[in-house]
This record gives C-alpha cells, sequence and structure tokens, in this order.
C-alpha cells in the first residue's frame, strides 16, 4: 500500500486522555511527515489540539442528540476530507459508523466492543487489564497501523511534549514573583483539589495536611487552582491552609493560558485529572493521587514527564468512595519535599 497522506485520528474524549494521545500523534508525524494528520477532538480539547505540533488540522466534533443524527452529521464531516486512514484510540459505536460511511477504506482501532464490526484493522489491547500506560497503548495502535506499511516506526519523542516559549515563562514567572513579593528561589507548589468527576481524589483535608507539610521548607509558596466549577472546592481548601501562606489561581480564560500557568510551577500536585496530565506533558515535576482500581492505576495513567520527575501515591486496596482516606498524608509529603523540594 502506498504511504497515508491525508490520516484521521480520533481521540475525541477527556483532556486527560487526550494529552496521553500525544506520542502516538508524534510517531506518526515522524514517520509521515508529509501526511496531513487531522485530530477529531471535542470543542473543549480544540485549543489544546491546535498547539499540538504534530496535528495539522483539527475537526470539532458536536455531538447531536440522537444517534441517527448524530452519525448523519459526523459522517457528512468526514466524507469530504478523504481520509486515506483512520485511527481510533478511543472507540466508540458512533464514531466507527461514521467512518465507514464516510468511505475511509483503512480503519484501525481496538478490537474491543461491538464497535469494532465497523473497523477492518484491529489490534487487540485489553487496556482495561491495565498493564501498560494508556500513552503505550496508544503508540501500540499507532505502531500497528504502521507495521501495515510493511514499515518500522520511527523512534519515539522524549519529553516535554507541549512547550512554550521561554522568554515568555520568564516574563509571566518573574512577573507573579513581583506580584505575590517572592523571593528569587522561591518553588512554586500548585495543588489542584479538582477531578472533572474522572476519578475519586483526596479529601480537601488531605490536601490541606499536605500542604501545610511542605509549606514547612524554606521559600515554598502555595497555589491552588481551580477550572470553571471547581471555585467552591478551592476556597474550601484554603480555608482548611489559613496557617499557610497560599493563593488561589482561578482558570477563567481559556485552557492554553491555564496550560502556561502550570508551566510557571515547580510542582503539581493532584488527583487523576486533566491538568495532571498537562503538568506531565510539559515535563514538570509531579506528585498524583490515583485510586486503586484496576482500570485507574497509576500504571495506566501514568504522565508523560520523565520518569525522575514523577511520584504516584495509591491506597492499598480500594474500598470505592472511601478508598483515598486509606493514604496517610504523611509518607507523600514527605517523598515530595525529598525528591522535588530539597535544596540542590
Amino acid at each position: 500500500m502506498q504511504e497515508p497522506q491525508k490520516i484521521l485520528v480520533i481521540r475525541n474524549d477527556k483532556i486527560g486522555d487526550f494529552m496521553l494521545a500525544w506520542p502516538a500523534f508524534s510517531l506518526l508525524k515522524k514517520q509521515y511527515p508529509q501526511s496531513e494528520i487531522t485530530a477529531l477532538v471535542p470543542k473543549y480539547t480544540a485549543l489544546l489540539a491546535e498547539q499540538c505540533p504534530w496535528i495539522d488540522k483539527v475537526l470539532i466534533d458536536h455531538r447531536e442528540s440522537t444517534f441517527i443524527k448524530d452519525i448523519r452529521k459526523l459522517t457528512k464531516q468526514i466524507r469530504p476530507q478523504a481520509y486515506d486512514m483512520s485511527i481510533c484510540f478511543y472507540l466508540e459505536a458512533r464514531t466507527a459508523i461514521s467512518l465507514r460511511l464516510a468511505g475511509i477504506k483503512l480503519r484501525v482501532g481496538p478490537a474491543t466492543r461491538v464497535a469494532q464490526i465497523y473497523l477492518n484493522k484491529t489490534l487487540r489491547q485489553r487496556r482495561s487489564q491495565s498493564i501498560k500506560p494508556e500513552f503505550e497503548y496508544n503508540l501500540d495502535l499507532a505502531r500497528y497501523a504502521i507495521a501495515l506499511f510493511n514499515q518500522q516506526p520511527v523512534k519515539v519523542t522524549q519529553p516535554p511534549f507541549l512547550t512554550f516559549d521561554t522568554n515568555e515563562r520568564t516574563t509571566l514567572r518573574n512577573n507573579f514573583f513581583k506580584t505575590h513579593a517572592l523571593a528569587t528561589d522561591t518553588r512554586l507548589v500548585i495543588i489542584h483539589p479538582g477531578t472533572g468527576g474522572s476519578a475519586v481524589n483526596l479529601t480537601l483535608q488531605q490536601y490541606a495536611e499536605i500542604a501545610l507539610t511542605i509549606s514547612h521548607e524554606k521559600n515554598v509558596f502555595i497555589i491552588i487552582t481551580a477550572g470553571p466549577g471547581e471555585q467552591k472546592n478551592a476556597e474550601k481548601l484554603s480555608g482548611l491552609m489559613k496557617n499557610c501562606k497560599h493563593y488561589i489561581h482561578y482558570s477563567t480564560t481559556d485552557i492554553i493560558d491555564f496550560c502556561k500557568f502550570i508551566n510557571l510551577c515547580d510542582v503539581f500536585i493532584s488527583g487523576s485529572t486533566g491538568p495532571l496530565h498537562i503538568a506531565g506533558a510539559l515535563n514538570i515535576y509531579t506528585a498524583a493521587f490515583y485510586p486503586a482500581r484496576q482500570s485507574a492505576t497509576s500504571l495506566r495513567w501514568q504522565t508523560l514527564n520523565s520518569d525522575e520527575k514523577r511520584l504516584a501515591f495509591s491506597p492499598p486496596q480500594y474500598t470505592g468512595e472511601h478508598d483515598m482516606k486509606q493514604i496517610n498524608t504523611h509518607q507523600p509529603a514527605k517523598e515530595i519535599i525529598e525528591h522535588f523540594l530539597k535544596p540542590v
């Protein structure tokens, strides 16, 4: 087969899931530099997709109210583009049916769910077993697609995956330090208590305990971040941190501005959520808290930063809603200090 000239890649779910597809986007673009790579994404990740250097075009997935109407609209969006190949990193029946109706000859995706019958090249992955990171599952699908053309995949890009202008970062960071009268050697530590409903999280009391412990280190400044709908939780956490100098940052503009703000920090602490994976893509130090549930483990949802920049904590066993209360915050706080906050 001839190399594909137009490739449609589908990762139309949550922000964190989309960020974990960036290594695979990178691989495809490096393998086929002359090809046009389009990402099918929901509106809320479109700006991130536009920021990705390995995506040439963005197709926004606007879901309709009924299944038939939805498929018709999606097919109408896809068909005129005349893609040579599609790769589903996230597979749904609505998407798979639309790809087939749109006439894409090579439709690649995971061998899972009934929806796979609408694809013609599938790879059995068993992602629910969580035996490798999500980004590796995406890379496996990209490598499988490349192998269909009897080619060896090129080497995978190394972190960081998301980058911004270094001069702009320096200016923004200096301005933040001046505004808050911080010493130049201050380490900025973000705590993001929100989850977007994606995973069971620590309690606000647990985050407060971690914040109070690490704030005892010299020149550490805590920032609580809050996205849309997360303001109340941020303010409640702030109320538990009265003895700790800190600041609440409300993300009120677009996702790219929030990414640039995350890029100012030295350490990012949160549960398994979209902003955590943005921090990982930026190759920032991350300390993340994961439930013990098999489909949500620290291995499956591992961040994209370098190994030495990553800490992960989980309870000893899954107990559902009260899962994370099993975590004693003393040990994570100690490790965050030891690995990320001790003077060089």
